[in-house]
């Protein structure tokens, strides 16, 4: 089933914008930049844990089945620059996915995840999640961006097991 909705997981807002909870928030503002045929780019304008509601919302309005939406949220469990594209599965936890699953009644939704990890030994993950990427980390950020928006684009234009395919490996552990 073609992808039709590529929606980005975030917090609105300023002090949010350049924390890595907004990873997800932050490619479909890339992918706004490059204007991309054939899907809808959402970002709901609400908080990562109700995030499901507008999502649901939008989805019920256009007549769209779950499995046509690709959800792009962060991952702590992730290397920072690794990607995960899967069709289905849990939430592993995540607020925004879980929020998700629960307005859209099934865990049966595509989802692209991006790694913001590791969580350093003794930090809490909900402040991890949180805070800014270091200035070491931008670069990675920057190219994760850039190839989570090509998985998109692969997605859409060549179905989610191509992308799954070509994009799900893990990034090299930063030396």
């Amino acid at each position: 089933m073609p992808i039709k909705l590529v929606v980005g997981l975030g917090n609105p807002g300023k002090a949010y914008a350049s924390t890595r909870h907004n990873i997800g928030r932050r490619v479909v503002e890339f992918l706004e930049q490059e204007k991309p045929d054939g899907v809808v780019l959402y970002i709901p304008d609400v908080f990562m844990n109700t995030s499901g509601v507008p999502v649901a919302q939008l989805m019920r309005k256009k007549g769209w089945q779950p499995e046509e939406a690709l959800v792009i949220s962060d991952d702590f469990e992730l290397p920072l620059g690794s990607l995960r594209i899967r069709l289905k599965g849990s939430s592993g936890g995540h607020n925004g996915l879980k929020s998700v699953f629960e307005n859209l009644a099934t865990q049966n939704v595509p989802r692209l995840r991006l790694g913001i990890g590791p969580v350093p030994v003794g930090e809490d993950p909900a402040d991890f999640v949180l805070k800014s990427f270091t200035a070491g980390e931008r670069k990675s950020v920057e190219e994760a961006i850039r190839t989570a928006a090509q998985a998109v684009a692969v997605a859409a234009s060549e179905g989610l097991e191509t992308a799954m395919n070509r994009f799900n490996k893990r990034a090299e552990p930063a030396s």
